[in-house]
């Protein structure tokens, strides 16, 4: 991708005066770090709150009377058992059921729903909605909203103190406080979180009165990648991919069982057939021994060197004290307290299979 090709972020001008250092991502320009550094921004947010400019990724309302049966189409999902307001973590599969895509889709109204899509997915997951959309009565809008998430254990007063008031929304719900406003609760990062779609004024209104406490900062990338993966949560892309099936990737917790056996989802007979014959490998938690991090795309060996796997995403763990890993496994060795070694640069690192999260979710369910 050519640098004229790159997107920018709506508000990049206050990510620059704050002094963010910025790197491709997903074809966005984002900022990875601010002068503070990915140590310190990590801890904030596991501490405070961290305020992270996510408008890379795309919201889709999904809405009309044949609404809940394109989405019951297009994921292993059952819409029309959602609660208003309630949000469910859910999926796009292809015919083999790889995911194209993870996705947080919220039940508005009777026949409105938020799809909320990652950013290298956002035209596909557009393309793939709306060629669907073809056989049922529902319409596929694109919103052009900058969104923004903060995360950590104050965010909910930074908010309350900024007067958005927070306590009637639960864990995993969703709702439109206002105009072209969409908010939810869920946190890609194991702590207590929100999640805000606004039009770019009430945005840029908003990030300054947040940036006046003391207790909310700039988060980059590079931390939002290190929370995420102590918290054990799948980065699409490297995690999951195409190549990868939710029973593969430990994520059938997400499939209702009603709809794993009945359902007429796009790849459900290929995922039926997964589930019965068993997957033959397993995303797992990896701690590398010592204090070196083993990054995405090393390979993992068993105890006699034969070929067992490969790390998907890996990194230092701030909160964690110590390198942290994921990764896919043949089926057999997936147990906890398994010892493999990585190959950094020629280097057999040691390395158990440990249990996820790195570190303990804190979402807020009560």
């Amino acid at each position: 991708m050519t640098g004229d090709e790159t997107k920018h972020l709506p508000l990049e001008d206050l990510h620059t005066a704050a002094g963010a250092r910025f790197g491709a991502f997903a074809g966005w320009s984002m900022p990875l770090t601010y002068p503070a550094g990915v140590m310190k921004e990590h801890l904030h947010t596991r501490e405070h709150a961290g305020l992270f400019d996510i408008s890379h990724m795309k919201l889709f309302l999904v809405s009309g009377p044949g609404a809940i049966a394109l989405l019951n189409r297009a994921c292993p999902l059952d819409a029309g058992a959602l609660e208003i307001s309630q949000s469910k973590y859910t999926f796009f599969l292809n015919e083999a059921a790889g995911i194209i895509d993870d996705l947080i889709i919220t039940r508005l109204g009777d026949d409105r729903f938020m799809v909320v899509a990652n950013a290298g997915n956002a035209a596909v997951d557009e393309k793939h909605l709306r060629a669907l959309a073809g056989d049922f009565e529902a319409k596929v809008d694109a919103l052009d909203r900058v969104f923004l998430a903060i995360q950590g254990p104050e965010a909910w007063a930074a908010l309350a103190r900024a007067g958005i008031e927070t306590g009637s929304l639960l864990f995993m719900h969703g709702i439109e406080p206002g105009q072209n406003w969409f908010m939810s609760r869920s946190g890609y990062t194991g702590e207590d979180g929100f999640e805000i779609g606004l039009p770019e004024a009430d945005a840029r209104d908003l990030v300054a009165t947040l940036l006046k406490d003391e207790r909310v900062a700039w988060i980059g990338l590079a931390a939002r990648d290190s929370l995420r993966l102590e918290a054990g949560l799948c980065l699409h892309g490297q995690d999951i991919t195409e190549e990868f099936d939710p029973a593969s990737a430990g994520l059938m917790w997400a499939i209702p069982k009603d709809i794993r056996a009945t359902g007429t989802f796009i790849g459900a007979d290929a995922l039926r057939a997964i589930l019965e014959r068993g997957p033959a490998q397993k995303r797992v938690g990896l701690k590398p021994e010592g204090r070196q991090p083993v990054r995405a795309g090393a390979a993992l060996f068993d105890a006699d060197g034969n070929p067992a796997g490969h790390v998907t995403s890996g990194g230092f763990g701030p909160s964690a004290g110590h390198p942290v890993a994921m990764g896919y496994v043949n089926t057999a060795l997936a147990t906890s307290g398994t010892k493999l070694f990585a190959d950094v640069r020629g280097t057999k690192i040691p390395i158990d299979i440990n249990p996820l999260p790195f570190t303990p979710h804190r979402y807020r369910k009560g």
